[in-house]
Formats: structure tokens, sequence, C-alpha cells
């Protein structure tokens, strides 16, 4: 199975240390190398971003900065794992890095797992 994390956190958190940079890399490797990472990435600050809306029939595209938003998305990861217990065990981990190396960061990490072709059945 696979899942999304989602890390959230506030914008005005400002760029992450080095040494932060550096303890993910590792842990990614990690992560990699036990053959549970897919895919991981870091985005930009929503003012480089935009939102495309459908609402009442009518589309509309908004350039960030997205002011009225308490928290963003910040990065993301796809985890291939076992189970539920085993992404959530890799978020622990990824939030413990930040605990050590950036005192004070306070986000979280949001779980969503992907759908597979098979959750369908035949087709």
């Amino acid at each position: 199975m696979k899942f999304m994390t989602l890390v959230k956190s506030t914008e005005t958190s400002g760029p992450p240390p080095q040494a932060l940079m550096d303890a993910i890399m590792r842990l990614g490797e990690e992560a990699t190398r036990a053959g549970a990472m897919v895919e991981t990435g870091g985005l930009y600050p929503s003012a480089m971003g935009a939102r495309v809306r459908l609402s009442n029939g009518k589309l509309s595209v908004t350039d960030g900065p997205f002011t009225e938003t308490k928290e963003i998305i910040g990065g993301y990861a796809v985890y291939r794992v076992q189970s539920k217990a085993e992404a959530i065990e890799w978020s622990k981990r990824f939030l413990g890095v930040h605990q050590a190396h950036w005192p004070g960061w306070e986000g979280e990490v949001e779980l969503r797992q992907i759908f597979d072709p098979s959750d369908f059945g035949p087709a």
C-alpha cells in the first residue's frame, strides 16, 4: 500500500536550517534503502503559486500568497509500506528530525492512503 504524507506548518517559519536539511536527506536515503520511499519533495512558498478553483460553475485563478490559510503544505513524501502503522512510524521519525534540528518549529504530517487500481476490482 502507498501513503502520501503532507507536511503542514505556518509559512512564517522561514527557511529550514542546513542541519535539518542534511538530516532529512539522511532519513530519505535510509527510507529509500529500506524500499519504503517512493518520492519526496519540498514546496516553494505559496507566494510563488496559484489556486485554480471551480465554484458555482465558474473557474477562477488566485495568485499566492494565500494569507487566509493558517497552515500550508510545505512538502510531501510518498511511501510504499506494509501498513498504516509503518507510514506513521516514518512520519514520526521525520518530525523527530525537525524536533532535533529546528527548535521551536511546529507542524504536522497528514497521512493519506493512495488509491490502488486493485481497490476497485477488475476493470
